[in-house]
């Protein structure tokens, strides 16, 4: 039933837009290579539906995602060359940029971090305030993600450095579920559906929950991008057509997940998704559907709250003329194109 069904949306969707010759002759690169770290993620919903619905083949791309354990993972992958567009966490710009390489975020997936960072009740039934966490397992999705950095920013208030506690990586599926249950880890950083299950079965004490917006903002100060498409300036320079169908396929998934309801959703992703429980990724999708993008635009304020949240935990990070790690003029184009998605 959900196979004929989802055969038929891309079927739809396909022959809906424009015959593929016609949209390939444009485009620089037709055949793009996107990492991604923890792709079954919410935080990487848009990613999927793109794929999953025909809308990167719509503009006329041969789409490859190759998905890693964590963010940081994904980027280096760009970096040494293997692929060509990150799927990952904005902040990564900014760092990319104090090292010299400039990176630039193209099109927004997440409008808040979707992060959650909580204790494990059994490993600490005595918690009471983030100091406890000083010596503590912490567990990430990889070591340098956006998962770390949140967790370093929230230490960072409470007057704990990086090098107090221990950072496990413990992926973005069920081997961070594996950890976290098993006592492996003292507290984790995570997204959903993974913390939805984790909440729901007893084994999760939420203590900070960026999936809601106003507290995204309240812990950030202002508001902070997350999941985004970013590459390399070269690539965005020589390729301006590719990176314009790679936005406008984002925009229109950004668009049809604010229309969708958790059925359709559960009817478009792969079944490994859902971790084995239905409702709990249904629950997952409904806590984390208000931080996702409506547009794929970027916040004006947001590169300055990415920048101050990184420095407040690296003082040596250089000031950098914030408009070069993202722009807008893509997505400003795929909304024109795609009002409606």
């Amino acid at each position: 039933m959900h196979i004929k069904r989802r055969n038929l949306l891309i079927g739809s969707l396909i022959t809906g837009g424009l015959p593929k010759w016609a949209t390939a002759q444009s485009l620089e690169k037709p055949k793009v290579t996107i990492a991604v770290g923890g792709k079954n993620l919410f935080y990487y919903l848009p990613l999927t539906i793109a794929e999953q619905l025909g809308y990167f083949k719509a503009e006329g791309l041969d789409v490859t995602i190759v998905d890693f354990s964590g963010g940081s993972r994904a980027l280096q992958a760009v970096v040494g060359g293997s692929a060509d567009v990150v799927s990952g966490a904005y902040e990564h710009t900014i760092n990319m940029h104090s090292k010299g390489q400039p990176m630039r975020a193209f099109v927004l997936q997440g409008a808040a971090p979707q992060i959650v960072l909580g204790v494990n009740p059994k490993t600490m039934p005595n918690f009471k305030s983030i100091a406890d966490l000083k010596g503590k397992k912490i567990g990430v999705t990889a070591p340098g993600s956006s998962t770390n950095v949140l967790a370093n920013f929230v230490l960072a208030k409470a007057g704990i450095k990086p090098t107090d506690v221990s950072f496990v990586g413990v992926g973005a599926s069920n081997g961070a579920v594996a950890a976290m249950r098993s006592g492996q880890i003292d507290a984790i950083s995570n997204l959903d559906p993974v913390i939805t299950l984790l909440h729901r079965s007893g084994d999760l004490k939420i203590l900070t929950d960026t999936r809601i917006m106003a507290e995204a903002e309240r812990v950030f100060g202002g508001p902070m991008p997350a999941g985004c498409l970013y590459c390399p300036q070269p690539f965005l320079d020589k390729n301006p057509n590719t990176s314009q169908a790679l936005t406008n396929a984002i925009v229109r998934a950004n668009k049809w997940i604010q229309q969708a309801g958790a059925g359709e959703i559960i009817s478009v992703v792969p079944e490994s998704y859902l971790l084995g429980d239905r409702a709990i990724y249904i629950d997952g999708f409904l806590a984390s559907k208000q931080a996702l993008s409506p547009d794929g635009m970027f916040p004006v304020k947001g590169a300055e709250t990415a920048f101050r949240a990184l420095a407040s935990v690296d003082p040596k990070l250089a000031k950098m003329d914030l408009n070069l790690i993202y722009t807008n003029d893509f997505a400003k184009k795929a909304n024109a194109k795609y009002p409606k998605g």
